[in-house]
C-alpha cells in the first residue's frame, strides 16, 4: 500500500471511531449492514477469497447458498468493525454481563488457573474477540495479547490504546522473541494469554489438515504452554442476533516441545468445529489453504518471467 493509501486508511479508522460512538447504535447497524451488502455484491478479490474460504467449510452447499453464506459472514464482518469502533463508549460493565450470557466452558479457565500455570487461550478469527475479551477482563482480572503492527503507525498506536482502553495487556508482534518472552513472564504470573491462532503471519508455522486441507497455524500457543505447564484452551467465538457466544474447550495436553505439532492439529481441530458450527463469523477474507498460497506463488513467478 503506498504512502497516500495507509494514511488514508488511517484517517477513515480514525473517522470511524469518533463518528460511531457519536450516533444511535441502530443507525449505525443499518449503515455497516447496507455497507457489507454493497461490498458483497461488489464481489471484489477479498470477497472472492472469503467465498472460497467458506466453500470449503461448508463443501455441501450450493451456489446460491455459498452467495447468502458469503452474503451473512461480510455482515458480521461490518458487525464486527461496528462494535469496535462503538466498544470504547459502550458500558463495558453491561457488556461483561450480556457476554456472560452465552459463555460456557468457563470452569475449563477456572482449573487451569487454580494449578497455578497460567492459560492460554487460543482463539480464531471469530465472532467479536474484543468483546470476550472485555468479559475475560471481568473474569480473571486481565489478560495479555499479541497485536500485528499496522501501518500506518498512527493506526497501530490507535489499536494499542484502544485494546488497552479495555483493560487488555498489548506486546507487537514484531520482535517475536521479546513478545515471546513477555507471554511467558505472564503465564509464570498464572496469568491469561490470549492468541488469534488460526491464521500463521510467519513462515514457521505448523502444519495442520483444516477443513480436509493443508494449511499452517502458529506454534506459538502450544509452545508457551508446553515451555510453562500453561493450559491450552482452544476458544470460539460468534454472534447471536441479540449478543455473543464464547465457548472454553477441556484443555489440550501439551508436556514437551515434540508434542507441539500434535496440539496444534488438535487445536485446529478444535477451532474447526466451531466454525462449521458458524461458518458466517468466521472472518477468513485472506488466502489461508497452502493450495491458494502456492497458486498465488506459481500467479507471481509466471508474470515474473
Amino acid at each position: 500500500m503506498s504512502a497516500l493509501g495507509e494514511r488514508l486508511g488511517g484517517l477513515g479508522y480514525a473517522a470511524g471511531w469518533r463518528l460511531t460512538g457519536m450516533l444511535p447504535a441502530g443507525m449505525t447497524a443499518t449503515a455497516f449492514s447496507l455497507g457489507a451488502d454493497f461490498v458483497a455484491r461488489r464481489g471484489g478479490g477479498a470477497v472472492r477469497q472469503l467465498r472460497r474460504n467458506l466453500g470449503r467449510v461448508v463443501p455441501q452447499a450450493g451456489t446460491a447458498e455459498l452467495d447468502e453464506l458469503t452474503r451473512r459472514s461480510m455482515r458480521s464482518y461490518a458487525r464486527y468493525w461496528q462494535e469496535v469502533f462503538r466498544l470504547p463508549s459502550m458500558d463495558l460493565d453491561l457488556l461483561r454481563h450480556q457476554v456472560a450470557q452465552g459463555t460456557s466452558g468457563v470452569e475449563n479457565l477456572d482449573a487451569a488457573l487454580a494449578e497455578g500455570n497460567g492459560a492460554v487461550l487460543a482463539l480464531s478469527h471469530s465472532g467479536n474477540w474484543d468483546a470476550c475479551g472485555v468479559w475475560l477482563t471481568g473474569h480473571s482480572g486481565g489478560f495479555t495479547t499479541v497485536v500485528e503492527r499496522l501501518r500506518p503507525e498512527s493506526l497501530y498506536q490507535r489499536f494499542v490504546a484502544y485494546r488497552e482502553s479495555l483493560g487488555f495487556e498489548v506486546v507487537p508482534a514484531a520482535g517475536a522473541a521479546a513478545s515471546f518472552r513477555i507471554l511467558l513472564r505472564r503465564l509464570r504470573e498464572n496469568r491469561v494469554v490470549c492468541l488469534l491462532s488460526d491464521r500463521d503471519l510467519t513462515t514457521s508455522g505448523i502444519p495442520v489438515t483444516f477443513f480436509g486441507e493443508r494449511t499452517r497455524m502458529p506454534g506459538g500457543p502450544a509452545r508457551l504452554a508446553a515451555s510453562t505447564g500453561a493450559a491450552l484452551l482452544p476458544v470460539g467465538c460468534w454472534f447471536t442476533e441479540q449478543g455473543w457466544g464464547l465457548r472454553i474447550h477441556p484443555r489440550i495436553r501439551v508436556n514437551a516441545r515434540e508434542e507441539v505439532p500434535a496440539a496444534t492439529q488438535a487445536l485446529a481441530d478444535v477451532l474447526a468445529g466451531d466454525i462449521a458450527a458458524h461458518p458466517a463469523d468466521w472472518h477468513m477474507l485472506q488466502k489461508f489453504w497452502v493450495a491458494d498460497l502456492e497458486r498465488q506463488q506459481r500467479v507471481v513467478l509466471g508474470e515474473s518471467g
